[in-house]
């Protein structure tokens, strides 16, 4: 990349990476590294760190700043690290006037106290096919074991109309899929007048942006899939068959002290009625090992809900204390187990990956091609290396065939 251009690092969730499409849009033409931080676990601080010194390294004359949720909850952390030259908080980083010139080295306020969002959503996505919109921010609930809520702030929503604009406007300059990100994101609406739900957000969007090809959602948490967001996922031929489900554990009582709002029970329930509906759709979810008090046969209830549930796309997270939450004070399980599970863990997500791709061979699959427009995703999320490149964010309908290391090959139909 040129010396003189922004270079915007995006680490953790997809809320990350759309906000990162807003900063780099603000920086145009400034010799500026940016490391937008995660904080969800332990080794997502550590890797903040580790991209911070490499920055550096490879652009030593750039100013350096730091933001995110890392940035946010511990801003005297990294201003005092010498690869930094600024820190901005996560309602600063998308604000103008944060990024002037000469501006205050430390620009954090009280995440609590904001009430807005999203003031610049993103109009250009240099580097993805597909668009990410945000369309809520923060997190009313306080699972004992997430921070993200002091990084975030408390629920907050952006106006349907306003939302439906920016994909219209994504449509005309190109964009076949949108992908609505949140932190918390089926508590959409529920601070807007008339409180109106995702599914409501959803249903909008479809009918205002006809020329939208595509809609996917990010994660969303079983226990608030309504009939309406239901009847989206399994009946909208525009909305994505892939549903990534916020699980975190597969036993009760992890789960209730994790204060979880859900059972095991009802998420093998949500996922067979979703597939009962939709037998295509592909399920993914966040699950965590090794959280405190989880014995062996917890865990193994855990281990079991990846068959239960079908998970083909498992973001598998080792439990570490995070300074100030609840969990963090509870009995904790040894590191060393806590890595075992956490392997055993995306060994049977793996296994379970490998036997979904492999059955995929011979069906017809659309693939969104994605830089460098040899590859891209299916509707189902799988990932498509093509066998003759197509235009980066051109829609292909191709042939699954597949190789021995798992990758699928599309081969236009």
């Amino acid at each position: 990349m040129p010396a003189s251009s922004p270079h915007v690092i995006s680490l953790g969730c997809r809320l990350n990476i759309a906000e990162s499409e807003t900063i780099r849009a603000l920086l145009t033409g400034r010799d500026t590294v940016v490391v937008n931080s995660c904080a969800v676990t332990g080794e997502a601080v550590k890797a903040t760190r580790r991209a911070i010194r490499r920055a550096r390294r490879e652009r030593p004359d750039a100013e350096l700043v730091v933001t995110g949720c890392a940035a946010q909850i511990d801003p005297a952390a990294f201003a005092a690290m010498p690869e930094v030259d600024r820190v901005l908080g996560n309602a600063e980083k998308l604000a103008p006037a944060a990024w002037a010139p000469g501006g205050a080295a430390v620009q954090v306020q009280d995440i609590m106290a904001v009430r807005d969002v999203a003031p610049h959503l993103a109009a250009a996505f240099a580097e993805h096919a597909r668009a990410f919109v945000e369309v809520q921010n923060g997190c009313d609930h306080r699972c004992t074991f997430c921070v993200i809520p002091y990084g975030r702030g408390n629920s907050r929503s952006v106006p349907a109309g306003a939302v439906v604009e920016r994909i219209a406007a994504l449509v005309d300059a190109g964009h076949a899929e949108a992908v609505l990100t949140g932190v918390d994101l089926t508590s959409y609406g529920a601070d807007l007048p008339g409180s109106p739900t995702l599914g409501a957000l959803v249903e909008r969007i479809l009918r205002h942006v006809p020329g939208l090809r595509r809609l996917r959602l990010s994660s969303l948490d079983s226990i608030e899939i309504d009939r309406r967001l239901f009847a989206l996922l399994t009946q909208e031929p525009r909305v994505m068959p892939h549903v990534h489900l916020s699980l975190q554990a597969g036993d009760d009582m992890v789960l209730k002290r994790m204060k979880r709002r859900h059972s095991r029970v009802d998420a093998v329930r949500i996922v067979e009625r979703l597939k009962a509906a939709r037998p295509e759709i592909a399920i993914g979810a966040d699950l965590i090992a090794g959280f405190p008090t989880e014995t062996a046969a917890m865990f193994a209830n855990t281990l079991a809900l990846v068959g239960d549930c079908d998970v083909v796309h498992g973001h598998i997270f080792p439990y570490s204390p995070r300074a100030g939450t609840p969990a963090a004070r509870m009995p904790q399980v040894a590191p060393e187990v806590v890595k075992a599970r956490a392997a055993m863990l995306r060994e049977a997500a793996a296994a379970r990956r490998a036997a979904w791709l492999a059955g995929l061979a011979g069906t017809e699959q659309e693939v969104l091609a994605e830089r460098p427009g040899d590859r891209g995703h299916a509707g189902n999320f799988a990932e498509v290396r093509l066998a003759a490149p197509a235009r980066v964010g051109e829609i292909v309908r191709v042939r699954i065939e597949t190789e021995g290391n798992g990758m699928l090959i599309g081969v236009r139909a």
